[in-house]
């Protein structure tokens, strides 16, 4: 079981405050969602948390430990999904796969993984947008990082590919803590054991559309 605590993080641009003393806990075995508007912050404490951003004010625990914006990366404790592609567009599938897992044994994980069959012979920039998220995520999840930060997971993924999606979530929470940020809520809702909204700077509880849609997130709809 590992534990990671983020306490105060603040982030402004200019004289615009995104962030407002955020605090959250995440443990193996949770899967939050995280939701808001665009601009609310959500990627800003995405890449806050991950080091890539430098955050005004943070502080985080890994099992108990403070440790720094460089040792997330270096000590390989948070893995991270931005929103744009990252693999890149020229290679095959099938060659890629080795040349980031040298280990046989690792390999297969990925070659065997549901869906992947269907196209591990195509070059990755020809794969369509949910089978690149899918090879992504499957990526991420093979790697010895114990909290995954997923940014926009369910987006622009046709719907053969999102049952893959859930199921490759669902199967992590045995061993990584997880926080999905994605506007595609009920898919989001489906699987996160805990929801959250990030409005006017700081993080609220929701448990449902209809929670959502109080807090101005969705439009009430009219019965």
């Amino acid at each position: 079981m590992n534990k990671l605590e983020v306490n105060g993080l603040s982030k402004s641009f200019g004289s615009r405050q995104i962030l407002k003393e955020v605090s959250l806990s995440l443990e193996t075995g949770d899967m939050f969602g995280l939701f808001g508007r665009n601009g609310s912050g959500k990627s800003t404490l995405l890449k806050c948390m991950m080091g890539t951003l430098r955050a005004d004010a943070l502080e985080i625990k890994f099992n108990g430990r403070e440790i720094s914006a460089s040792e997330v990366i270096s000590a390989k404790r948070i893995g991270f999904l931005p929103q744009d592609p990252f693999l890149p567009k020229e290679m095959k599938v099938r060659n890629l796969i080795p040349f980031i897992f040298p280990n046989g044994e690792d390999q297969d994980k990925i070659f065997y993984s549901p869906g992947v069959a269907a196209f591990d012979g195509k070059i990755i920039g020809t794969l369509s947008a949910g089978e690149l998220k899918y090879l992504e995520l499957i990526i991420l999840a093979n790697l010895s990082h114990p909290f995954l930060l997923l940014d926009e997971p369910f987006s622009m993924v046709e719907p053969k590919i999102i049952e893959l999606v859930k199921d490759l979530l669902l199967s992590l929470r045995k061993t990584k803590g997880l926080l999905i940020t994605d506007h595609y809520y009920s898919d989001v809702l489906e699987v996160a054991n805990r929801s959250l909204l990030l409005k006017n700077s700081t993080l609220l509880e929701v448990e449902s559309d209809d929670d959502l849609a109080a807090h101005e997130y969705l439009k009430i709809r009219k019965e």
